[in-house]
């Protein structure tokens, strides 16, 4: 097949990963990962029921890139890797090992025998080819999967069990995201179907579990899969998943929720905030929560604005952001304000906290000397114009808001004017792709560092539009090495670089927060942040 030009798909990926984790994901706090004592002997059976917040409105795992429904869909596909979430390392699931070129174009996967679907067909090298083929066809939903993807060449088969992906360009990244949901591998059944059809319907996965009903906007529920028996790697059971069946309820109100878990009515419940940690402590309910790796919470600055080409404005900016007493006021119990453009959770971050700090005195400093003078009304002109942003939001999160309007006041104490402006969410696209922003607030979850290429680099869609830089050559080269060592060292560089230049302003890392009955054991959260439930089990 042909394929698609890399700066469409890394244009896009970049795009679509900043929309679906900004727009749908709840800030909560940090802390354990696992659900109950571990005490006891696990025993089989029983329904999880899960309270979640929104419904995405698709059961597709190619397509789906809401937290709130991944938590289900993610139960139905197994992936060719998996990644430790203490570690980062990519370990086997389906593919039991894997071979990649020294120039990180060809990646060679050799797969797991005796796997099937639940249709009962065979997961050959053939079925992952049909998967990797079908990709770029997927459209608008689509574009997370096809952005893994990027500059994507061929797919060869070349026994029944090995598999060989190419691509015209280095791309180190493929192989975490081979460990993805958005690279989960369906049946070459599901493939045939239209993308409308496998959102309406579903897929036909080889995952511990099945699709068995579909309500848009109320339910998913889920089945055990009989016979069950090549579960990742890291997987604590081997075979079978623990409980008969898995129900996803769609219960938009947080406060609802809360009392749900509590009555009793449900086992878990998503993005619990701040307004309802205290009720739901002290009983019988544990609070999960862990930091969504990938590009924390921030200020995306347009760098081609007259104002924000001076470095010193930038650096001011970032300067004049208390993170801690944002983290403290607005967000959940145990949110970290931000040490490094990338979350604590991402692989290969550096702990750039002394580059972070809040230094008023320094802003102002820093104004000065790029010319900015205090007016009569305490905010800064120079030329006859006024030292003024627009930062523009999008309502899809209770915290953002709040913050903003914090860090409104911070940067009014420096002298620097910023006008709130709320958008609608399906606004968010077509704003980065203008460009016709100061600023907007957002973030990106993603557990690979390259989640910054996608991101910054001048080379891609450059939404926050740096200029050229040597940070390119440290993203690219990244990109293009599978030295373990070096890439850690330019993935450092490239933080380090963000930092100093200020092209990004880091606030708080994003963290998602379950409430979760004590009655459930082993539910944990994997590498991205989400759930992996083979393991769980009621007693």
């Amino acid at each position: 097949m042909t394929a698609l030009p890399d700066v469409r798909t890394s244009r896009w990926a970049a795009l679509t990963a900043l929309v679906t984790t900004s727009v749908l994901l709840t800030a909560c706090g940090s802390g354990g990962s696992d659900s109950g004592s571990g005490s006891g002997q696990p025993k089989s059976g029983g329904t999880l029921t899960f309270a979640v917040g929104s419904d995405a409105g698709c059961v597709d795992p190619q397509q789906v890139a809401s937290n709130e429904t991944i938590y289900s869909v993610r139960q139905i596909v197994d992936s060719l890797t998996d990644q430790d979430p203490k570690t980062g390392k990519i370990v086997p699931w389906l593919a039991k090992s894997w071979d990649i070129s020294s120039d990180a174009t060809t990646f060679t996967f050799h797969l797991r025998s005796g796997v099937t679907f639940s249709d009962g067909s065979k997961l050959t090298a053939q079925v992952v080819k049909d998967n990797f083929d079908a990709v770029p066809k997927l459209g608008a939903l689509g574009t997370l999967a096809e952005g893994y993807l990027s500059g994507f060449k061929s797919t060869t088969v070349v026994d029944p069990l090995t598999v060989k992906v190419t691509f015209s360009q280095p791309n180190a990244q493929f192989l975490q995201a081979t460990s993805t949901h958005s690279l989960g591998i369906e049946s070459s059944a599901s493939v045939q179907k239209t993308p409308q059809q496998k959102c309406s319907d579903g897929v036909i996965g080889s995952g511990p579990f099945v699709l068995k009903q579909y309500v848009q906007n109320q339910s998913v529920t889920l089945a055990r899969r009989a016979g069950y028996a090549w579960g990742s790697s890291r997987w604590s059971k081997k075979g079978e998943a623990y409980l008969d069946k898995l129900v996803f309820k769609v219960v938009p109100e947080a406060g609802v929720r809360a009392g749900s878990l509590q009555s009793g009515q449900v086992d878990a419940i998503s993005s619990v905030g701040k307004a309802n940690e205290a009720a739901l402590k002290g009983g019988q309910v544990t609070l999960q929560r862990r930091a969504n790796p990938g590009v924390v919470f921030g200020l995306g600055l347009n760098n081609s604005r007259p104002a924000l080409k001076d470095a010193r404005v930038r650096q001011a900016i970032l300067l004049a952001v208390d993170r801690q007493q944002i983290a403290d006021t607005v967000f959940p119990t145990g949110t970290q304000p931000a040490t490094s453009v990338l979350a604590h959770t991402t692989p290969d971050y550096a702990d750039l906290a002394s580059g972070l700090t809040f230094d008023a005195a320094k802003a102002k400093s820093l104004l000065d000397s790029a010319g900015w003078k205090t007016g009569s009304d305490g905010i800064r002109t120079k030329g006859g114009k006024k030292l003024s942003l627009t930062l523009k939001w999008f309502p899809n999160a209770s915290t953002n808001q709040p913050a903003l309007e914090l860090i409104q006041q911070q940067l009014k104490a420096v002298g620097v004017d910023v006008a709130l402006k709320q958008l609608q969410v399906t606004q968010f696209a077509p704003t980065l792709q203008s460009g016709d922003f100061d600023a907007v607030w957002g973030n990106v979850t993603r557990a690979d560092p390259d989640i910054l290429r996608s991101s910054f680099s001048t080379k891609l869609a450059n939404f926050y539009h740096l200029p050229a830089s040597s940070l390119d050559t440290a993203l690219s080269e990244q990109a293009a090495t599978v030295d373990a060592t070096k890439r850690r060292q330019l993935v450092t560089q490239a933080q380090q670089s963000l930092v100093q230049s200020a092209y990004y302003v880091p606030v708080v890392e994003l963290q998602t927060q379950l409430g979760v009955s004590k009655k459930v054991h082993y539910l944990s959260f994997d590498a991205s942040s989400r759930l992996q439930l083979h393991d769980t089990w009621i007693g």
